[in-house]
């Protein structure tokens, strides 16, 4: 048998039946499921050092074990030395494998790192079923090496999920493993 993540597994045993027993769904392919993670890291100095985007790239591409790609400003701005076409960040959209694993580091390792955590807020839901986070230290991976990083960015973390309402996708992500901080319901 191929490799089977185990948050997938997770889902496929867990996740689903205890999802269709609290929204009655009368299928499974109605329970909603993760269909992809994307990760999105501006670097607004890189007008001026365009190695911090170098950087970028390079550190991102190692947390998520996925090439990142650089993203380009779509219009000059003269406020901030900014013309169209400069790489200004870095993104990247993990799926399946590489997302269940992401997901797993993250919510495993990676969070429990940070500075007097809490929990996540349950609130940064778009009103369709996505969600979304800020980070504000890369350090809190242990793929990155402290003694290499030059500056200490944050970056967005989206998670995309099939689930029509926020609270389908709350309790989809709570019973993955997110740690949400106000624990409803």
């Amino acid at each position: 048998m191929s490799y089977l993540p185990r948050l997938k597994k997770k889902y496929r045993e867990e996740v689903v039946p205890a999802l269709m027993e609290q929204f009655q769904y009368g299928s499974i392919m109605e329970v909603p499921r993760l269909t992809k993670i994307c990760i999105n890291q501006g670097v607004g100095d890189a007008t001026q050092d365009k190695k911090l985007v170098e950087n970028a790239l390079e550190e991102v591409s190692i947390i998520t074990g996925q090439r990142a790609v650089p993203t380009r400003a779509k219009k000059s701005v003269s406020n901030f030395k900014l013309r169209e076409g400069m790489t200004i960040g870095v993104r990247v959209t993990l799926r399946d494998i590489q997302m269940f694993e992401f997901l797993d580091r993250l919510i495993t390792v990676a969070l429990p790192r940070v500075r007097d955590f809490r929990g996540v807020n349950d609130k940064s839901f778009d009103g369709r079923g996505n969600y979304s986070m800020g980070i504000t230290e890369q350090i809190i991976f242990p793929e990155i090496d402290i003694d290499k990083v030059s500056r200490i960015t944050g970056m967005d973390i989206t998670f995309v999920t099939t689930a029509k309402t926020d609270a389908e996708a709350l309790a989809l992500l709570k019973m993955m493993g997110m740690p949400f901080k106000n624990q409803r319901n």
